[in-house]
């Protein structure tokens, strides 16, 4: 049985069991400066747990956002003199691109914030009518003395003003009752996009938009929900509070599932540090299938640093597996039922992918020195299959067919 480290209870907890499609939602990404190395770990992380999901025989309806309107893209837009909506569809279009080369599993919606400003507006109505929140001159503030901060991310109250305020909140708004409220809606400045609204035309706070997607396309309650560490608090931890109050129904998300940050010589990788290592780079490198097995050769809830020399070996790995694939050798059934059996393990406790690599690469090194008479073709069929879980393409040159389609109609909206 799978089970996965949930961040609110802070141990590893057995997947919820359900007979409808296991219902995941991950926070996408804000469309600029895409796709770094922090995002594909990210992204590359969820889908290895999707496509074990679905070997598993579990059905997945996967969600994830793109974030096309906050302040960071209005202010990069208008640094860079570009429409905010054509800034967006550009990024996102150059992350499907690195999401299709590198063979990951498209969520089955992928969906703009600003295309759930009806379901945000509800939200914010119902919030306010329950004393949640508060309405100041065309703005809408959440009650942050509602939210349970401290539950996901474990941080003492007196961390919680400063790291909000690195991560968007203004707590000199002199609109707030206290500093730590957040914005569920705002008035639009000039020339920035408006939607009409009950509170005059704006537009909608940033942790409010995944509340309204998660219960726009997976219902009140949801399975698992996933994204960077970083993203714990507040942004998550205000989602539990906005979406259990909306909605009413408890918990908001069953598990916690969070990826560590990477990080380049120490130091995090970020748009507003510009030490940003880019997907597109390393592609015209190294193969997409090293690419892979470097992201998954980290637990997925680690934090690690960019390491070329160990991608490098990565990459020399894909390779060796490949000629293993087409080898042809003998191998016993029983060893490689073993070997289908110990990889199952290794994922099943808390995806743990080091181990899982370390169980196909023992079956590669077999294959390579196996004798070649009388091939039944069990063990390379095995390799190729139980790799194909880590999202890599031993055989083809190319993604799956199911990637491309699947990235490509997601496509149609950002063009």
């Amino acid at each position: 049985m799978l089970r996965l480290y949930d961040s609110l209870t802070q141990s590893l907890q057995p997947l919820p069991s359900s007979r409808r499609p296991l219902r995941l939602y991950v926070c996408g990404i804000t469309p600029y400066d895409t796709t770094h190395l922090g995002h594909a770990f990210t992204y590359c992380s969820y889908d290895i747990l999707v496509r074990f999901l679905e070997w598993q025989g579990v059905p997945v309806r996967y969600v994830q956002n793109v974030t096309d309107i906050d302040n960071d893209i209005l202010r990069e837009a208008r640094a860079r003199r570009e429409d905010w909506r054509a800034l967006g569809n550009r990024w996102v279009r150059r992350f499907i691109d690195d999401m299709i080369a590198l063979n990951v599993r498209p969520p089955d919606v992928y969906p703009r914030a600003t295309a759930a400003i009806p379901e945000i507006i509800r939200a914010v109505e119902v919030l306010l009518s329950e004393g949640h929140a508060y309405a100041r001159e065309g703005w809408v503030y959440y009650r942050a003395q509602h939210a349970p901060f401290g539950c996901l991310s474990h941080l003492p109250p007196q961390e919680w003003l400063r790291l909000a305020a690195e991560r968007g909140n203004d707590p000199n708004d002199p609109g707030k009752e206290a500093p730590l409220d957040w914005v569920l809606w705002q008035p639009s400045g000039q020339g920035e996009p408006a939607w009409p609204s009950p509170w005059g035309p704006g537009r909608p706070g940033w942790h409010i938009e995944c509340s309204a997607l998660a219960n726009l396309h997976l219902g009140p309650c949801i399975d698992i929900h996933g994204g960077g560490t970083d993203l714990s608090f507040p942004h998550h931890e205000a989602e539990i509070a906005q979406s259990e109050a909306y909605t009413g129904c408890r918990p908001f998300a069953r598990l916690w599932v969070h990826t560590g940050m990477v990080c380049l010589e120490g130091v995090k990788m970020s748009k507003s540090l510009g030490n940003l290592v880019m997907v597109s780079d390393l592609l015209q490198r190294y193969p997409a299938d090293g690419v892979r097995l470097y992201l998954g050769s980290h637990h997925y809830r680690q934090g690690w640093s960019h390491d070329e020399g160990l991608l490098a070996e990565k990459a020399r790995q894909a390779a060796a597996w490949r000629r293993a694939a087409t080898a042809g050798a003998h191998l016993p059934a029983s060893v490689v039922e073993d070997c289908k059996r110990r990889f199952r393990r290794a994922l099943e406790n808390d995806l743990d992918t080091p181990q899982a690599i370390e169980v196909l690469d023992s079956l590669a090194a077999q294959l390579l020195s196996a004798p070649h008479p009388g091939s039944n073709g069990l063990g390379a069929a095995a390799l190729v299959r139980l790799a194909g879980i880590l999202g890599l393409r031993l055989r083809a040159p190319e993604p799956e067919p199911r990637v491309t389609a699947g990235w490509s109609a997601h496509r149609k909206q950002f063009e």
